[in-house]
């Protein structure tokens, strides 16, 4: 802590007085006071009382133009008109059935039409679809190992809360991460069972391999990791994790949770041009409904058309949210979005460029679609151990800072990321450069002081 951060946490204390009290009574009943512990941040989180378009309001009345976007589940922006206007239409003749009504088919044809994939199968949620992908993996090929990347996140399940967000204490060899159990109560052996590899490595995966022959059922990766701000990959990577899984007989899941919807038109197989194993999908799918899907190859999704692996759910298909889903397709998801997206994208990453070099800060933006992020970081990072090291205290002077003057930069924590919906304008990107602009000249004051102090971060 030091004394401008400090000057705005007081600030943002005086502004949300209505918000301080809201999480004071939340916390008699909910733990924290909040419904994900990722929601809550000191002093307390802001409370929302309301949204429309790129922008909300607190319950205490301040207004904000938020890139936050509940963690980039609304890359449609707040109540965008066509999805209202799908579920207004559901509400009045149906909300639940449990019983197959037709829009599923109808959804599944445009996930098809986009992502190398063949059939879908849909949840609430992306921690429920990569939770399948793994018992897809697991029922094709007879195994029951997964590699996953350290620092990345694909979910609440036990089978992936392994090396989250491991201390440095904790990491291991750089080559040969140690599998480090992110919560209590995980099942025991949860850590056996999920195998960790650094990011951007391929001969660590490799290794895996070779050390675990004939037991690893899939590798799931983020391809941009996005558990650590903005982290893209190497040239090549994907295609060469691909490789590798299929040489020693396993499965590639891209899990398209954040990238999906946001990244273009066909996600980040598009984008990087590559064909995965299993697809998962999520978060901006919805449109702000809870809506998820795994898809695969025809010969993969039959172990589930076969019934020899089990996938249910009774909110799965329900006609509102695939409604919501439907309209998200049709009339946010489209390539003129994604145009619009991209200029807005690529215009907020270059004017943070230009704000960092004129104010001297040692800091990079980086993005692509409508995510991106600042880092506190002297270079681009390629992995969790070089996120690790970010500036916390400094890249929390900037976030309320920007919060204290309108403008919701991203989730709270470091790890997040910024997006910028369909409704966003190039307007709000002006506003939000020009509040940056106003913010920066402090950071780089304080940054230069905590070098001179010799303070380090993480």
């Amino acid at each position: 802590m030091y004394a401008a951060l400090q000057k705005e946490l007081d600030t943002y204390q005086k502004r949300t007085p209505q918000s301080r009290d809201a999480h004071a009574r939340a916390s008699v009943r909910v733990p924290i006071g909040v419904g994900s512990n990722y929601r809550f941040y000191p002093p307390y989180p802001l409370f929302v009382q309301d949204g429309k378009g790129s922008r909300i309001h607190d319950v205490d009345g301040n207004g904000y133009l938020d890139h936050n976007l509940c963690y980039g589940a609304l890359f449609a922006g707040h109540c965008h008109p066509a999805v209202m206007k799908a579920v207004e239409y559901r509400l009045k003749t149906g909300t639940l059935f449990g019983m197959p009504h037709g829009l599923e088919l109808e959804l599944a044809e445009l996930i098809c039409e986009r992502f190398p994939v063949e059939m879908v199968r849909f949840g609430n949620s992306g921690s429920e679809v990569t939770m399948h992908s793994f018992r897809l993996a697991r029922s094709v090929t007879g195994r029951s190992k997964i590699i996953k990347m350290e620092g990345g996140y694909h979910g609440g399940h036990d089978a992936v809360s392994v090396s989250v967000k491991p201390k440095e204490s904790q990491f291991g060899d750089p080559e040969h991460p140690t599998p480090v159990v992110s919560s209590a109560g995980v099942l025991r052996g949860t850590s056996d069972a999920t195998l960790v590899a650094p990011f951007n490595n391929l001969p660590a995966v490799e290794r895996l391999f070779e050390e675990h022959p004939g037991e690893i059922a899939g590798v799931i990766v983020e391809p941009i990791m996005m558990n650590i701000a903005f982290c893209m990959p190497d040239d090549g990577y994907l295609k060469s994790l691909l490789e590798i899984a299929h040489k020693h007989g396993a499965l590639l899941i891209m899990d398209e949770v954040k990238t999906g919807a946001k990244l273009a038109w066909g996600g980040a197989c598009e984008y990087f041009n590559v064909k995965p194993d299993i697809i998962c999908l999520g978060k901006s799918i919805g449109g702000g409904f809870p809506l998820a899907a795994f898809g695969a190859s025809r010969e993969i999704m039959d172990v589930i058309h076969t019934q020899k692996m089990f996938h249910a759910g009774t909110y799965n298909t329900n006609p509102v949210v695939m409604a919501a889903g439907l309209a998200t397709f049709r009339h946010v998801l489209t390539r003129d979005a994604y145009s619009h997206i991209d200029r807005l994208g690529r215009k907020l990453v270059e004017g943070y460029e230009a704000i960092l070099k004129k104010a001297g800060l040692v800091a990079y933006a980086d993005g692509a679609g409508a995510n991106g992020a600042l880092l506190f970081y002297p270079r681009r990072i390629r992995n969790y151990r070089d996120w690790y090291h970010v500036d916390e205290d400094l890249w929390t002077h900037y976030w309320f800072a920007m919060v204290n003057r309108g403008i919701l930069a991203q989730p709270y924590w470091w790890d997040e990321q910024w997006t910028v919906s369909v409704q966003h304008t190039e307007r709000d990107i002006d506003q939000h450069l020009q509040v940056f602009a106003e913010v920066a000249p402090a950071l780089a004051v304080a940054q230069q002081e905590r070098a001179v102090a010799g303070v380090h971060s993480a």
